[in-house]
Order: structure tokens, then C-alpha cells, then sequence
């Protein structure tokens, strides 16, 4: 459900907002979601990893160059994030598009905070069919509620787009599940801001705009914190050499279970195996044991 409302959120606050507007907005979740895994999971979330976040951030919005921050004039036109796009709908709409927008940020909050809380006790293909089978339960409810019709596709143009959509979004959710099973929420999200470079190297090479300076640094940016975050390994605490490793226990259980014996126990008991056999081995003669035993 909350990766539902998180795509609910952008798309709906598509309609109202820019296209760099509602993008700056949506990249906000990777910070949350740092925030609530040092909160809800106690992961370890360091300054630099949130200042890597804040970084990228910036670089986002010099990217987008979103209309409340940079205005209706040439630098907002030339973005080529959002050619010749203008925000819609009256400014009651258009708060409630960032309202929603919002909810949205919180939704993909809880989805990747959900999903590295289960880490790999779960394939990434169950955390899949379960988005997949809840988003197609609520949009039908949804589309049922508000009367919006079914549209087929009449253009096979269309529908291999659509086709498209599905397998780079499968592909991108899968992928990012698996990077949240193995990382902390705060690093493993840092990597979301990526998509937006490829986004830049993408379309300039389908639709060639021209990327303008502010773009390049921003580039230049996301590309640095990311890789900072990625080669920056968390430094935890060193394990002390008295502690049972992970494991050991259910190793041991296994082995007793299939007839074998613990590794820990078998010198144990090798020893009381030389005891008992020194014991009960006849004694050497003029050995003080075997005089007693004569004199008995």
C-alpha cells in the first residue's frame, strides 16, 4: 500500500505541478527514508551520509530548476527536464498537488523502510507481486469510484510503450529491492538520485536538448555524493573474539541432529576419552598404581 500512495503521489501531482516541480518533490523520499531507518530500525545514519543526501538533493533542483524557486523566466524554459511545461489548474489545485505530492513522499518512505525491514527473509519477486497485486486492486476500486473508463490501446505504437513501462519499471523495482536488502535504508536510497542523470543522458540522446551549466553542475553533484557514499564503508563496532558467530548455535543443533557431534564438544570429550582409557590401561611394572594393586 505505501508504494501505491507513493506513485499515486507524483502522478497526481503531475496534473497540477511542472514536471521539475513534482521531480524535486519526489526526491525528497531518499532523505525520509534514511531519517526513519535510523529511527525505526536503529540503522546507523551518519552526517555525512545525510549531508551526501542533501547535497544530491541540491544537485536535483539545479537540474529541475523548479518554477517556485527559479521563477517563469529563461532558465526555467530552457530546462530540459520540462520544455515549454507551465503548471495547471488554479493555486487551490495546485496545493493540493503538492499536498498529495506529499503523501506520496511519506508513501515511498514507508515502502522502502518496510522492505528493508523484511531484507532477505522475503525473494524480492514476493515483495513485487504483492505491490503489484495491491496496485491493481485499489486502481480498479478507484477507477470504479470515480468512474473513470477503461482505455485499450488502439496503436500498436502505444502499446509498445506501455510494454516498456512495465518491463524497465519491473526491472527498476527489482533491482531496487534487492539494494535495499542488502544496504541500510540511508545509503541504499542515495543511489535513487542517479535516475536522474540517466534521465539527462537519455534524453538528450532520443529528444537532443542542450544541457545548460546548471545542469552539468548538478550532474557533477549527484555523481559525487554518490560515489562518496558508495566507496565509504559504515564503520561499526569490532566484534570481540569471545562472542558465538552468527550461526554457530544452528550449526550445531544440525550437526547433533544428523549424528555428528559439535566442533566445540569434540575436544572436550577426546579428552575424557584419553582420561578414561589412561584409567583403565593395565599398569607399567614398578609403576606405584601396580604395587598397590598387588599388595591388595
Amino acid at each position: 500500500m505505501h508504494s501505491f500512495f507513493g506513485l499515486l503521489g507524483i502522478y497526481y501531482s503531475l496534473e497540477y505541478l511542472s514536471l521539475s516541480d513534482a521531480t524535486v518533490l519526489t526526491f525528497l523520499a531518499p532523505i525520509c527514508t534514511g531519517i526513519a531507518g535510523a529511527l525505526f530500525l536503529k540503522e546507523k545514519y551518519s552526517t555525512k551520509q545525510a549531508l551526501a543526501a542533501v547535497f544530491s538533493l541540491f544537485g536535483v533542483v539545479l537540474i529541475a530548476r523548479p518554477v517556485f524557486l527559479f521563477g517563469d523566466g529563461k532558465a526555467s524554459q530552457e530546462s530540459h527536464l520540462a520544455p515549454n511545461d507551465s503548471e495547471k489548474g488554479t493555486p487551490e489545485e495546485r496545493l493540493l498537488a503538492v499536498g498529495v505530492a506529499l503523501i506520496g513522499v511519506l508513501g515511498a518512505t514507508g515502502a522502502y523502510t518496510t522492505i528493508r525491514a523484511i531484507g532477505k527473509r522475503a525473494h524480492p519477486l514476493h515483495a513485487m507481486t504483492s505491490f503489484s497485486s495491491q496496485c491493481v486492486a485499489v486502481s480498479v476500486i478507484a477507477m470504479i469510484w470515480q468512474r473513470t473508463p477503461l482505455v485499450i490501446p488502439t496503436e500498436v505504437e502505444w502499446l509498445l510503450l506501455l510494454v516498456m513501462i512495465g518491463v524497465f519499471g519491473f526491472v527498476a523495482q527489482i533491482l531496487l529491492t534487492m539494494g535495499l536488502q542488502r544496504e541500510t535504508a540511508g545509503r541504499a536510497t542515495i543511489a535513487v538520485y542517479t535516475q536522474v542523470i540517466f534521465a539527462v543522458i537519455l534524453e538528450h540522446i532520443f529528444f537532443t536538448p542542450t544541457p545548460s551549466i546548471l545542469s552539468g553542475i548538478g550532474t557533477l553533484i549527484i555523481l559525487s555524493a554518490a560515489l562518496y557514499v558508495a566507496l565509504t564503508k559504515n564503520q561499526g563496532t569490532p566484534k570481540k573474539t569471545s562472542e558465538v558467530p552468527e550461526g554457530a548455535l544452528e550449526e550445531g543443533l544440525l550437526e547433533g541432529l544428523l549424528g555428528g557431534e559439535p566442533a566445540q564438544t569434540l575436544g572436550r570429550e577426546n579428552e575424557y576419552d584419553e582420561e578414561e582409557t589412561s584409567a583403565l590401561a593395565p599398569a607399567e611394572p614398578g609403576d606405584s598404581t601396580s604395587k598397590n594393586i598387588t599388595k591388595v
